[in-house]
């Protein structure tokens, strides 16, 4: 069976997958691979569900018309070459993505800043972990991550900054889990929200939003006061800045003592940090304040002791290293005339950028006002994911040249394009991505290429021919690229840098199919020195931000993860046991603040910030802090008609790394009294005409949530076919079954103007079984009691609420005791906090019973 490598988060687990004569795919957990030993999360488990021709872009297309690559390719040529000659290269861009192979990456580079002469290359990675590249640079003179996974095996003390790993890269929780079963590792978790993870945690500070820096430089202050700091490192491995000591301030939040305790017990301690660092305007300060602990305690280069950046892409790393940020050449080279001497002379480059390009929010804002004429987008969709998405929206439909080339031909951003391209998706592609521990693993095709779809790679290529560039694009295969990539990270080593694969410039074709994944720089790869001239790290002298308030927006809105979705969905919103865990988009408040608003569990909530707004189901939470709320990222204008996150989040963007500011944004809410609401259980996906709606999959066909005034559009609503129905209009509830005539339900129609709507579970269960009556049906119940199973907590077995408490009534009493009853949590331990969560209230409820 093809090994290859997880599509997701920045883990990089490695995957065995097949497909077999019926088209059925079969995905397992690669034990050989070093990232994830055979381990998968409830994401890579259902790989298998989210493949399939439905929604593909399987030819090119100029407007609405499908043409040949020919004309396609010609088209887009010609769009380049006028705007060039017209407005200058700087009038040229391209957005590209995590999602790509390096190769992609590599030749996109390439043609932009080499042969084009744009520095306008960016990607969705400044979105995810832009901060802890400038961060890196700033503190090690390269963006290098100086851990690796094996430092989480052998710290004593983890402190998690700002990830909810338990969800978000679930397969780092369980070896995290390992550790502290193994060797009795405490657990810290800095995070605004009392999340899965950090119900978990030895320790859970509840810091404000972007109050870290704060906290770092107080718990250095605290190091230092204790006789912690370790000054011969200090002295014979850093630089420490005038007056460095004097700034660092105190912190206030109530469990500080315990957590300096913690830190001061323990230097065998790693700081893994992700996007609630990250995607802030003081994200950069953040990283530096975190390394700055490590650095002058001596909690560095040495076995369970760093700073670990981890990342949120399968190939944002990838996308690091050759050059995928418009703030970096290629390979760790930056802009200096030397570098640039080098790597013109290495691509024998006729053009080349002199300068780093616009970052992503510049970027379309360049777009907007005309700079920008030109942009070619690559495998991600910013008309979702950017800051102030309408604004994105508003630009895209202004510029005159628009280039997609994506998997899926209906996404948002596509809906912009003047020419969409077909690309290659995971299990079509060949080439190579890096994880967060530096690992570089292979990304293997097992799947035909469907359609007249083409790899990255080839397209980019193809454009550069036509251009008058094919000498330096003449590649035949992926292995090629690898090969020229390979070799120009020799430049990086004689520039200083660590990143270096030159010994695999001239590997074979034979050894590339067969590489196995490999870690570049070794486990510590700045253990022999740093990245600078004097080979010293520097301390970087840090200030908090001010704090933030808004008389007209009293909350402070945090963005991010669902446990089993992925980015905007165009993936994993294919799936419907990845759909089950969270349907619909749901804005988290603490109990306090909702009973201020009046807003109960379940009703619809405005949420309305300085640039937009959106609408979504509450959900009443104790792990909210008061004054805060959280809404996930995901929903797109595909799966809802009001649920889109981009369109509330300002353009607000970090000064040094420009990563946009995705957790702390001022916001108020308002609930949304409707005066009907009702859902649709359908065969088809339903365009619902109606106020708020949000779509999601389910086992044989979708469910469409839905809310409005005035008249319901029932007969836009529904299929054609035989109509069955009730009514009590005295309770305004409505339910209408609509099957072929011969007896195949079609779609489900529940509807009421102030009653109550049936429990979901159990007809979506039956519309996909066909084993309930027609009366049970619209009467929204079974006609005789059945157990109820209670909410989804394990996706990857199907186990819900029920069968854990039944487990544990008949006596298992730990989470593994749970899981060898149920196996719920057995696979990729995600819902492990839930278990234990249920677990611990269970016994609880027993003892006060017994008492």
């Amino acid at each position: 069976m093809p090994r290859t490598t997880c599509p997701y988060c920045g883990v990089g687990c490695g995957i065995v997958a097949e497909a077999d004569a019926s088209g059925d795919i079969r995905i397992a957990g690669d034990r050989a691979h070093p990232a994830n030993r055979g381990k998968l999360c409830s994401k890579g488990t259902h790989l298998g569900e989210t493949i399939g021709l439905e929604g593909r872009l399987l030819a090119p297309m100029i407007g609405g018309q499908e043409v040949g690559w020919d004309a396609a390719l010609d088209d887009v040529a010609e769009r380049l070459r006028t705007t060039v000659a017209e407005h200058g290269p700087d009038a040229v861009a391209f957005y590209v993505s995590g999602q790509l192979l390096t190769e992609d990456y590599y030749v996109a580079n390439k043609l932009a800043k080499g042969f084009i002469g744009t520095g306008n290359i960016d990607t969705n990675s400044r979105l995810c972990m832009a901060s802890a590249v400038a961060a890196h640079n700033r503190a090690f003179g390269e963006d290098v991550v100086p851990c690796s996974y094996a430092d989480l095996d052998d710290a004593d003390l983890i402190l998690l900054v700002g990830s909810n790993t338990a969800w978000c890269h679930p397969v780092i929780w369980q070896r995290i889990e390992a550790a502290r079963e193994a060797r009795g590792t405490k657990l810290v978790v800095i995070d605004p929200r009392r999340t899965e993870t950090a119900e978990r945690a030895d320790l859970h500070v509840a810091v404000a939003p972007d109050g870290d820096v704060a906290l770092f430089n107080a718990l250095l202050a605290e190091m230092a006061a204790r006789g912690l700091v370790d000054e011969d490192y200090l002295r014979n491995h850093c630089v420490v800045p005038d007056g460095f000591w004097d700034g660092l301030g105190t912190a206030a939040v109530a469990q500080f003592a315990e957590l300096a305790d913690l830190v001061a017990a323990h230097p065998r301690m790693v700081t893994l940090f992700s996007q609630g660092v990250n995607q802030s305007d003081s994200g950069t300060n953040k990283g530096n304040a975190i390394i700055n602990l490590h650095l002058a305690t001596g909690r560095i280069n040495t076995p369970g002791a760093g700073p670990f950046s981890i990342t949120g892409q399968p190939n944002a790393m990838g996308g690091r290293e050759v050059g995928g940020l418009a703030t970096t050449l290629a390979c760790h080279l930056g802009f200096t005339d030397e570098e640039r001497e080098e790597v013109a002379r290495f691509w024998q480059a006729p053009a080349l950028a002199k300068a780093p390009g616009l970052k992503a929010v510049d970027l379309f804002r360049a777009v907007a006002d005309g700079r920008i004429r030109f942009i070619w987008i690559m495998a991600t969709n910013p008309a979702v994911s950017m800051p102030d998405a309408g604004a994105v929206r508003a630009a895209l439909a202004l510029c005159p040249h628009v280039v997609v080339s994506d998997m899926f031909g209906d996404t948002d951003t596509a809906r912009f394009a003047h020419v969409r391209l077909p690309s290659l998706g995971w299990g079509e592609k060949d080439g190579t991505v890096t994880n967060s521990e530096r690992t570089v693993s292979r990304q293997r095709p097992f799947l035909p290429s469907p359609g007249n779809a083409r790899a990255d790679w080839r397209i980019i290529c193809d454009v550069a021919v036509r251009l008058g560039y094919g000498h330096a694009f003449a590649y035949s295969s992926p292995v090629e690229i690898f090969r020229e990539y390979a070799a120009m990270t020799g430049l990086a080593r004689r520039a200083g840098k660590r990143l270096d694969l030159a010994a695999l410039a001239h590997i074979s074709d034979a050894a590339y199919d067969a590489l196995e994944p490999f870690q570049w720089g070794g486990r510590h790869p700045l253990a022999r020195g740093f990245s600078t001239p004097d080979g010293k790290a520097r301390l970087v002298a840090v200030t908090p931000p001010a704090a933030r308030k808004d008389p007209d927006f009293p909350f402070r809105l945090n963005t991010g993860r669902y446990r089993d979705q992925w980015h905007t969905m165009t993936r994993t919103g294919r799936s419907a046991r990845l759909a089950a865990h969270r349907r619909e988009p749901l804005v988290e408040i603490h109990p306090a603040d909702a009973a201020t608003l009046a807003l109960a569990e379940g009703a619809l909530a405005r949420l309305v910030t300085p640039v937009g707004e959106a609408v979504y189901r509450a959900a009443v939470s104790e792990g909210q802090s008061r004054g805060q709320l959280f809404v996930p990222m995901h929903w797109s204008d595909t799966n809802a008609s009001l649920g889109r996150t981009g369109r509330l989040v300002p353009a607000l963007a970090d000064p040094h790394s420009g990563q946009p500011a995705l957790k702390n944004v001022p916001a108020r809410l308002v609930p949304v009294l409707p005066e009907w609401r009702g859902f649709l259980v359908s065969r088809t996906a339903s365009a619902a005409p109606v106020a708020h709606w949000t779509r999601s999959r389910i086992a044989g066909g979708w469910i469409t949530e839905m809310a409005g005034e005035g008249a319901i559009p029932v007969d836009a609503l529904l299929p054609d076919g035989l109509r069955s129905e009730v009514c009590d209009a005295a309770r305004g509830m409505r339910r209408i079954a609509v099957s072929d005539g011969e007896g195949a339900l079609l779609a489900l129609l529940y509807l009421t103007r102030g009653g109550r709507l049936p429990e979901r579970d159990w007809i979506i269960r039956q519309f996909d079984s066909g084993t309930a009556t027609l009366a049970e049906l619209l009467a929204g119940r079974p006609a005789a009691a059945q157990p109820d199973r209670g909410a989804l907590v394990c996706v990857c077995h199907d186990v819900g609420e029920t069968a854990i408490l039944a487990a544990v009534k008949g006596g298992a009493g730990t989470v593994a005791q749970v899981g060898a009853v149920t196996c719920a949590g057995t696979n990729c331990g995600s819902c492990r906090p839930i278990i234990a969560r249920l677990l611990e209230q269970s016994l609880q409820t027993e003892k006060e019973a017994a008492e």
